[in-house]
């Protein structure tokens, strides 16, 4: 923890805060594409440590391969919440395997938390929120412990909170978010998938173009937004990972799981 901190207070020192940082790389970037701004942010000194967040879902395949390309050694960073789909298990696996990819870290939530706080695995029926910290906002919180910065797959057409998406973002004044993707649409995903010979996640077919926990996905009717089906009839639409304005989306509610001992 103290090197890690002391690499916080490194790049502070030498670059400036958080929100300075991320005020600087948006003009810097502003014009660039996404393959531009993956590209040189792997690169780029100010962002220090970076680690690619995955959850090898319906569109997650586009930054997988963009990295293989750049950087095949890039920690990769799966939250496996244990209550994930069988096929995305499967189709992690293979993706490790066919785009050759060097550091994937898959994160599971520590048994003894799941013992005291989720012991028959039904957390989801009665709080969701809970359950998402439990299962995925803590581990990867402990995860991007030794990072300072993160890439995601956001895009500013899945609306909501990312409606407004920067290629980069201050997340709390611990870390920089990066967005490669925030400025493509459904159809820019497609033609990088068609152009590169993709496998696309066994489920899209199924009718699920935003895939999550098993217990919490449904498929999408034709014309519904596409994550619609995660937590469906319920006022959620995130899962807790992410921070908007400094603060958590969503977090736990009513319950001390965030801040109990590991």
């Amino acid at each position: 923890m103290q090197h890690n901190l002391a690499q916080a207070l490194s790049l502070r020192d030498e670059f400036g805060t958080v929100q300075a940082r991320v005020d600087r790389l948006n003009a810097r970037y502003a014009h660039h594409s996404a393959t531009s701004v993956l590209e040189l942010a792997l690169r780029d000194r100010e962002l220090g440590r970076i680690a690619l967040v995955s959850s090898f879902g319906a569109e997650s395949v586009v930054l997988l391969h963009m990295i293989s390309v750049m950087k095949p050694d890039t920690p990769v960073i799966f939250i496996d919440t244990e209550m994930l789909f069988e096929e995305t298990i499967q189709y992690q696996l293979d993706l490790i395997d066919r785009l050759d990819l060097r550091d994937v870290r898959r994160i599971k939530p520590a048994p003894a938390r799941l013992d005291a706080h989720d012991p028959e695995g039904l957390l989801h029926l009665s709080n969701k929120d809970a359950c998402c910290d439990l299962r995925k906002t803590v581990p990867l919180q402990q995860a991007l412990g030794n990072f300072d910065a993160w890439i995601t797959g956001r895009k500013r057409f899945q609306g909501s909170t990312r409606a407004q998406l920067d290629f980069f973002e201050n997340e709390a004044d611990t870390r920089i978010k990066i967005n490669p993707l925030a400025y493509w649409a459904p159809e820019d995903l497609k033609d990088y998938m068609i152009n590169n010979r993709l496998p696309r996640h066994p489920l899209v077919a199924k009718g699920y173009p935003s895939i999550g926990c098993a217990p919490c996905t449904s498929p999408v009717k034709e014309g519904e937004d596409p994550r619609a089906g995660r937590w469906r009839g319920e006022d959620k639409t995130e899962c807790g990972i992410h921070f908007v304005d400094g603060k958590i989306v969503r977090g736990p509610i009513g319950g001390p799981i965030k801040g109990d001992a590991a």
